[in-house]
């Protein structure tokens, strides 16, 4: 019973995001990327807490995938500057602390990495609803992390 329930809500999430995404801006894509990514992180947590390694090291996968391919490979360097420099190694970052959950089964990287990922959205949002906004400022980042924020508009 529980296969049939999880095939039959993969199915329309599949239907959903390919829905979703033949009419979207850009911008709309983005702010897609960052909720899967958050959405494989929320489910990586409960997996963990679950007891089902196998299963949060496929969700935690699906996230780095998200991050990397997604998120940090739309980066453009020519036109988005110092600013896409920053959000790509941000984006390195978020990897390989996911990396280190995933390894140490820690649900604390977890939630800082979909933190980041939720500040992030948020200034995504704003331009897709047609409002410039700053990019939010993200309090207690890393230490290793701090040169990759920028709090510059997105």
């Amino acid at each position: 019973m529980t296969n049939v329930i999880d095939h039959a809500l993969k199915t329309y999430a599949r239907m959903d995001v390919e829905t979703g995404v033949s009419g979207a801006s850009p911008e709309l894509l983005i702010v897609m990327l960052y909720d899967g990514a958050i959405s494989a992180i929320g489910m990586a947590r409960h997996r963990l807490e679950a007891g089902d390694h196998a299963g949060k090291g496929r969700c935690i996968s699906k996230a780095i995938g998200i991050i990397e391919e997604g998120l940090r490979g739309s980066l453009d360097p020519d036109a988005g500057g110092e600013l896409a420099g920053n959000l790509s190694a941000l984006y390195e970052y978020m990897s390989h602390r996911l990396m280190l959950a995933n390894l140490r089964n820690d649900a604390a990287i977890l939630d800082e990495v979909a933190g980041l990922l939720r500040d992030l959205k948020l200034a995504w949002d704003g331009l897709v609803a047609g409002q410039q906004t700053p990019a939010p400022v993200v309090h207690d980042v890393p230490p290793a992390a701090r040169s990759a924020m920028s709090y510059g508009k997105v």
